[in-house]
């Protein structure tokens, strides 16, 4: 953790205040440097009273994401969120983790921008992305597990992703196989995972992720506002990005260790549970093909078990999935 996070973690443990002192002997540098962050944090936008009674109070927070600021919400975790980057603009953030796959980066890094110019769904499609009004970043996992076992990645970061916007705004989201989470009816998140695998071994999966945070409704194209919409338009409230971003992470980080310690079964049954397409008539639409039928289940890797008109069961690994009436 960098001096700047531990400054702020320090500042939120004690609320009342804490002394220059306190702070440069529990991070062993001069009373000076603590006073030269202080200045710095106060330049990006923090809030820090100073007194001679309580030393240095944090009182107000900047609507902005920086990488100390959520590695000190966060803590210590396994592996997701151990390393935090953010950038005010970029492409695409799956761009900038692939990039930085092939430089040989360790798993479990994040990477935040507060806009993109070029952020993208599932299919190639575009994905909007405006400026300070969502959450949109990128994760490294370089999982042990066979390139087909990877769709399990999908379903925990969607069990993960629903439990961590129910804690932050009390909304109940639905999960959409096989990435979209829902709040009635209307598209809220998504995920995009992309790989790189050899025949028979993972090499790297990059886990992009989307949640319309901010967006009011006026941003929002009369043709998006039929199927999309934002946490602030459901709960009526401005939330905390940076308290969002940090509860997504902590939720991550579980689940992927569930995955990892080969509890998959039980992150599917959570996912079954709050999935709106188990048990429902679907069609699904694979390129050209069109298969219809019932989602009955998820198998062990992941994919979603199809029981068709025929009766007969289609295992299906991605495509368009389409709720019938």
């Amino acid at each position: 953790m960098t001096t700047d996070a531990k400054i702020l973690s320090a500042l939120r443990e004690n609320a009342d205040g804490v002394s220059g002192a306190q702070l440069a002997e529990q991070l062993k540098i001069s009373r000076a440097a603590i006073w030269s962050r202080i200045e710095e944090l106060r330049s990006l936008g923090y809030e820090i009273q100073a007194g001679p009674h309580f030393g240095y109070r944090l009182v107000g927070e900047p609507d902005a994401l920086h990488a100390d600021d959520l590695l000190a919400r966060l803590g210590k975790t396994k592996i997701i969120g151990r390393d935090i980057r953010v950038f005010e603009q970029t492409t695409s953030t799956n761009d900038v983790i692939e990039k930085l796959a092939r430089d040989g980066v360790k798993e479990g890094v994040v990477v935040f921008a507060e806009s993109q110019t070029k952020g993208r769904g599932r299919l190639g499609r575009k994905w909007i992305s405006p400026n300070r009004k969502g959450l949109w970043f990128s994760i490294l996992l370089r999982p042990d597990m066979r390139p087909q076992e990877t769709t399990q990645l999908t379903v925990a970061s969607a069990t993960a992703l629903r439990r961590a916007i129910v804690s932050e705004t009390k909304l109940q989201p639905e999960i959409k196989w096989p990435n979209d989470i829902l709040i009635g009816g209307k598209k809220v998140a998504g995920i995009l995972t992309e790989l790189s695998a050899e025949l028979d071994k993972v090499r790297h999966v990059i886990l992009g992720i989307g949640v319309d945070v901010n967006l009011d409704a006026a941003e929002l194209s009369a043709d998006l506002k039929k199927i999309a919409t934002s946490l602030k338009i459901e709960s009526s409230e401005k939330i905390s990005r940076a308290e969002l971003a940090t509860a997504i992470l902590r939720e991550l980080d579980f689940d992927y260790g569930r995955i990892c310690a080969g509890k998959f079964s039980a992150v599917a049954d959570e996912w079954e549970e709050h999935c709106t397409t188990i048990g429902r008539n679907v069609t699904v639409q694979i390129g050209d093909r069109k298969i219809r039928g019932r989602a009955e289940s998820l198998d062990d890797d992941g994919a979603l078990l199809l029981r068709t008109e025929h009766g007969h069961i289609e295992r299906i690994i991605g495509g368009d999935v389409a709720l019938e009436k």
